[in-house]
């Protein structure tokens, strides 16, 4: 009930108690008069003398007590309940129209998933912190161009042309708020516990897994170019065994080329401080 309503219905009695006296009133005042007979010629009567008679004294009448009308107590208003608060939307719609709001880069709109971007996004970083790449759980769409290679002295070496496919990408994380990306995130939290309390081991906390995966990725080393690379007929691997023998998430960063690499390094790092100053 509104505050205009509790104040009509508390108002009420005296309206009424107003409306009964108009009535009263204009009863008295405007009701017609009886029309008055025609005179009567005047009848002679013998007068008669009587007894004089004390007159009989007419008894007190105690005048009726005025009754005050009575009022009805106002009505406490009824105390207004809080609006409940609105079910967070976490449709694939929902969640891609507010991924977009934090970046004026048109790009991310083409490569972003169109499906269960909230749980792509949960089970790709639980395989990061476990030094894995998430197998079909991607968030982004891959590269259109191909990886490629070129031949010099009998080795076979990385081409820059393909660091520059990961460009597009390294453009939209550089165009993405860490500030309003961590709020974001934090708007879904509950979601993505949810999420992650199904995919993880009891105690587990994704904060923690986040940076976590955050962590490998700065912890990628940094290699000269070109990189020296050979193919055992079914992928492509570092000839260099340290390099080989690195986390799937750190090769496929190295993948992304020295300038790419350097650029992610450094958002990966303004999120981690937003990330970390949000748990203090």
């Amino acid at each position: 009930m509104s505050e205009e309503d509790v104040k009509s219905k508390s108002l009420a009695p005296y309206l009424i108690i107003a409306v009964v006296l108009i009535v009263i009133v204009g009863t008295v005042l405007f009701w017609p008069a009886q029309k008055p007979d025609e005179p009567v010629a005047p009848i002679e009567v013998p007068v008669t003398t009587l007894p004089e008679v004390e007159p009989i004294p007419e008894p007190e009448v105690e005048p009726e007590p005025i009754l005050e009308p009575e009022i009805d107590q106002q009505i406490e208003p009824e105390p207004i309940p809080e609006p409940s608060p609105e079910p967070l939307d976490t449709s694939d719609a929902a969640v891609k129209t507010e991924l977009l709001k934090l970046s004026d880069y048109g790009e991310l709109a083409r490569l972003l998933v169109n499906n269960d971007l909230l749980q792509r996004f949960v089970i790709m970083t639980n395989n990061l912190a476990d030094d894995e790449l998430p197998a079909n759980h991607q968030v982004l769409k891959a590269p259109e161009q191909s990886f490629r290679t070129f031949q010099q002295a009998e080795k076979e070496w990385i081409d820059p042309a393909s660091y520059k496919r990961y460009t597009p990408y390294v453009d939209v994380l550089e165009s993405l708020d860490p500030q309003s990306l961590e709020l974001l995130y934090e708007e879904y939290k509950p979601a993505i516990n949810k999420i992650f309390a199904e995919i993880s081991s009891p105690g587990q906390d994704f904060d923690e897994t986040l940076l976590d995966a955050i962590d490998l990725l700065l912890d990628t080393p940094e290699v000269p170019v070109p990189v020296e690379v050979y193919t055992n007929s079914v992928m492509f691997k570092f000839k260099d065994e340290r390099l080989e023998a690195l986390a799937a998430p750190q090769k496929q960063l190295l993948r992304t080329g020295p300038e790419n690499m350097r650029r992610i390094k450094a958002k990966l790092r303004e999120l981690k401080t937003a990330i970390s100053a949000a748990q203090e």
